[in-house]
């Protein structure tokens, strides 16, 4: 790791957002994006989920997706905790302005069947052996892997536009 990537692997509870937003002159976005997930995620650790605002959960949802997805596909994030932001996911990144990833999150989910299950159901239905879906997901992954790479910049956006409803 690098000493500039070291500044973004710590305890983030004394930023302001201001601070954090601040170090996108010095540093790579996705790193200032990072370091806004690991302060909201410390957030909820110390005040409880009731304590984000909706704006710190919509930065929380598109890191989900794309650690996720990028660690082991749509399948994971389905199965994982991050399964609770598929009701809002693909409105969240058409917001941002990623209307091509949109779709594609929507063709993933889609896959599960519908009407779409709820999120408390999607770890089960995971779990089932299904080689079909499997395969389609799969499809899914793919074309994520190849079109996700510019998520930051929008997310960071986005932060900045909104950073008084970031109290980290």
């Amino acid at each position: 790791m690098t000493d500039a990537s070291q500044e973004f692997c710590g305890d983030y509870s004394g930023e302001s957002a201001k601070e954090l937003i601040s170090l996108a002159d010095r540093y790579r976005s996705d790193w200032v994006v990072q370091a806004f997930g690991q302060a909201i995620s410390q957030k909820w650790g110390r005040e409880g989920a009731d304590s984000l605002s909706d704006e710190e959960n919509f930065v929380l949802a598109i890191e989900a997706l794309e650690n996720e997805v990028s660690n082991g596909g749509y399948s994971l994030f389905f199965m994982n905790s991050s399964c609770e932001y598929v009701p809002t996911i693909v409105q969240q990144l058409v917001e941002i302005g990623r209307e091509e990833l949109a779709l594609l999150t929507q063709e993933a989910i889609d896959v599960l069947g519908k009407p779409t299950p709820k999120p408390d159901a999607l770890p089960g239905i995971m779990e089932q052996d299904d080689a079909e879906r499997d395969a389609k997901l799969w499809d899914c992954d793919d074309r994520f892997f190849s079109s996700a790479w510019a998520l930051a910049d929008p997310v960071l956006a986005y932060i900045r536009a909104n950073e008084a409803a970031f109290t980290l």
